[in-house]
Protein backbone atom coordinates (compact mmCIF):
# COMPACT_ATOMS: atom_id res chain seq x y z
CA UNK A 1 0.00 0.00 0.00
CA UNK A 2 1.27 3.17 -0.83
CA UNK A 3 1.46 6.32 1.32
CA UNK A 4 -0.46 8.52 -1.01
CA UNK A 5 -2.74 5.54 -0.53
CA UNK A 6 -2.34 6.17 3.26
CA UNK A 7 -2.65 9.65 3.08
CA UNK A 8 -6.15 9.92 1.48
CA UNK A 9 -8.49 11.86 3.45
CA UNK A 10 -10.91 9.31 4.56
CA UNK A 11 -8.22 6.53 5.26
CA UNK A 12 -6.15 8.82 6.79
CA UNK A 13 -8.59 10.16 9.05
CA UNK A 14 -9.80 6.27 10.23
CA UNK A 15 -6.26 5.52 10.96
CA UNK A 16 -5.53 8.48 13.10
CA UNK A 17 -8.87 7.69 14.51
CA UNK A 18 -8.18 3.81 15.17
CA UNK A 19 -4.90 5.36 17.52
CA UNK A 20 -6.94 7.65 19.14
CA UNK A 21 -9.14 4.82 20.01
CA UNK A 22 -6.53 2.24 21.05
CA UNK A 23 -4.93 5.52 23.42
CA UNK A 24 -8.37 6.06 24.77
CA UNK A 25 -8.75 2.14 25.57
CA UNK A 26 -5.30 1.95 27.54
CA UNK A 27 -6.28 4.58 29.58
CA UNK A 28 -9.46 3.53 30.47
CA UNK A 29 -7.89 0.21 30.90
CA UNK A 30 -5.32 1.60 33.50
CA UNK A 31 -7.90 3.84 35.17
CA UNK A 32 -9.93 0.76 35.50
CA UNK A 33 -8.27 -2.71 35.04
CA UNK A 34 -11.36 -4.82 34.98
CA UNK A 35 -13.10 -2.95 32.90
CA UNK A 36 -14.09 -5.06 29.15
CA UNK A 37 -14.26 -2.90 25.97
CA UNK A 38 -14.51 -3.20 22.29
CA UNK A 39 -13.94 -0.39 19.63
CA UNK A 40 -14.66 0.40 16.21
CA UNK A 41 -13.25 3.85 14.00
CA UNK A 42 -14.30 5.48 11.31
CA UNK A 43 -13.23 8.54 9.29
CA UNK A 44 -16.05 10.52 11.43
CA UNK A 45 -14.69 9.65 15.37
CA UNK A 46 -14.98 5.54 16.59
CA UNK A 47 -17.25 4.41 19.26
CA UNK A 48 -16.27 2.61 22.32
CA UNK A 49 -18.58 0.06 23.69
CA UNK A 50 -18.26 -0.85 27.33
CA UNK A 51 -19.77 -0.35 30.92
CA UNK A 52 -18.37 2.91 31.72
CA UNK A 53 -19.50 6.59 32.13
CA UNK A 54 -19.59 9.07 29.03
CA UNK A 55 -17.48 11.45 30.86
CA UNK A 56 -14.82 8.86 31.67
CA UNK A 57 -14.77 7.79 28.24
CA UNK A 58 -14.23 11.65 27.09
CA UNK A 59 -11.27 12.48 29.98
CA UNK A 60 -9.73 9.20 28.78
CA UNK A 61 -10.09 10.53 25.13
CA UNK A 62 -8.68 14.32 26.08
CA UNK A 63 -5.58 12.49 27.68
CA UNK A 64 -5.15 10.21 24.90
CA UNK A 65 -5.02 12.91 22.58
CA UNK A 66 -2.43 14.94 24.63
CA UNK A 67 -0.14 11.81 25.01
CA UNK A 68 -0.64 11.39 21.32
CA UNK A 69 0.25 15.11 20.61
CA UNK A 70 2.93 14.75 23.02
CA UNK A 71 4.85 11.70 21.30
CA UNK A 72 3.39 8.67 22.87
CA UNK A 73 3.03 6.83 19.38
CA UNK A 74 2.97 3.61 21.18
CA UNK A 75 -0.30 4.00 22.92
CA UNK A 76 -1.79 3.57 19.32
CA UNK A 77 -1.36 -0.10 19.53
CA UNK A 78 -3.77 -2.26 20.94
CA UNK A 79 -2.66 -6.12 21.74
CA UNK A 80 -6.13 -6.64 21.02
CA UNK A 81 -7.06 -4.93 17.78
CA UNK A 82 -8.70 -6.93 15.29
CA UNK A 83 -6.38 -6.50 13.09
CA UNK A 84 -3.57 -8.65 15.15
CA UNK A 85 -6.80 -11.50 14.74
CA UNK A 86 -8.03 -10.49 11.12
CA UNK A 87 -4.45 -10.85 9.29
CA UNK A 88 -3.03 -14.72 10.68
CA UNK A 89 -7.13 -15.36 10.45
CA UNK A 90 -7.05 -14.72 6.94
CA UNK A 91 -3.72 -16.25 6.72
CA UNK A 92 -5.43 -19.63 8.45
CA UNK A 93 -8.45 -19.16 6.08
CA UNK A 94 -6.17 -19.41 2.85
CA UNK A 95 -4.48 -22.11 4.26
CA UNK A 96 -7.50 -24.53 5.18
CA UNK A 97 -8.54 -23.49 1.57
CA UNK A 98 -5.45 -24.83 -0.50
CA UNK A 99 -5.26 -28.31 1.85
CA UNK A 100 -9.08 -28.28 0.34
CA UNK A 101 -8.01 -27.76 -3.48
CA UNK A 102 -8.54 -30.94 -5.81
CA UNK A 103 -10.09 -33.01 -2.73
CA UNK A 104 -13.51 -34.67 -3.91
CA UNK A 105 -16.69 -33.56 -2.87
CA UNK A 106 -17.82 -36.37 -0.67
CA UNK A 107 -18.08 -35.83 2.91
CA UNK A 108 -15.55 -39.16 2.95
CA UNK A 109 -12.33 -37.60 1.10
CA UNK A 110 -13.08 -33.79 2.76
CA UNK A 111 -12.70 -35.74 6.25
CA UNK A 112 -9.62 -37.10 5.06
CA UNK A 113 -8.31 -34.06 4.44
CA UNK A 114 -9.34 -32.55 7.88
CA UNK A 115 -5.21 -33.44 9.31
CA UNK A 116 -3.98 -31.48 6.57
CA UNK A 117 -6.27 -28.40 6.96
CA UNK A 118 -5.19 -28.16 10.14
CA UNK A 119 -1.85 -28.62 10.38
CA UNK A 120 -1.72 -25.85 7.37
CA UNK A 121 -4.46 -23.64 9.28
CA UNK A 122 -2.43 -23.77 12.89
CA UNK A 123 1.38 -23.39 10.75
CA UNK A 124 0.00 -20.46 8.98
CA UNK A 125 -1.78 -18.80 12.51
CA UNK A 126 1.97 -19.48 14.08
CA UNK A 127 3.87 -17.82 10.97
CA UNK A 128 1.94 -14.77 10.67
CA UNK A 129 0.90 -14.25 14.37
CA UNK A 130 3.68 -11.49 14.34
CA UNK A 131 2.43 -9.64 10.79
CA UNK A 132 -0.97 -8.46 13.08
CA UNK A 133 1.12 -5.45 15.22
CA UNK A 134 3.36 -5.00 12.00
CA UNK A 135 -0.15 -4.32 9.78
CA UNK A 136 -1.72 -2.65 12.80
CA UNK A 137 1.16 -0.36 13.03
CA UNK A 138 2.02 0.60 9.13
CA UNK A 139 -1.51 0.51 7.89
CA UNK A 140 -4.57 0.54 10.31
CA UNK A 141 -3.46 3.25 12.78
CA UNK A 142 -1.82 6.03 13.32
CA UNK A 143 0.40 6.89 16.19
CA UNK A 144 0.60 10.75 14.77
CA UNK A 145 -3.00 12.44 15.31
CA UNK A 146 -1.86 15.53 13.22
CA UNK A 147 -4.77 17.84 13.52
CA UNK A 148 -7.07 15.70 14.68
CA UNK A 149 -9.46 17.49 17.21
CA UNK A 150 -12.31 15.99 20.15
CA UNK A 151 -15.61 17.24 19.23
CA UNK A 152 -18.04 15.42 21.51
CA UNK A 153 -18.90 11.98 23.20
CA UNK A 154 -22.38 11.51 22.46
CA UNK A 155 -23.80 7.84 24.65
CA UNK A 156 -26.41 5.27 23.65
CA UNK A 157 -27.74 2.49 25.31
CA UNK A 158 -29.24 -0.49 22.57
CA UNK A 159 -29.82 -3.80 24.00
CA UNK A 160 -28.16 -3.03 27.30
CA UNK A 161 -24.80 -2.14 26.27
CA UNK A 162 -23.12 1.17 26.60
CA UNK A 163 -22.19 3.04 22.75
CA UNK A 164 -19.98 5.75 23.45
CA UNK A 165 -19.57 7.87 20.21
CA UNK A 166 -16.30 9.99 19.91
CA UNK A 167 -16.44 12.18 17.17
CA UNK A 168 -13.32 13.81 15.75
CA UNK A 169 -12.96 16.45 13.10
CA UNK A 170 -9.47 17.70 11.81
Amino acid sequence: MSNSLLEFPPISRTRRNHGLEHATMHILNQRFPDLRLAGISTPRGFTIVGDVMAEDVADAAIEALKRLQAGESDLAQHPNCGTNFAVPGAFAGLAAWLATLGCEKTFKRKLERLPLVILLSTAALTLTYPLGPLVQKRFTTSGDPQGLELERVETTIRGGVKLHHVTTRG
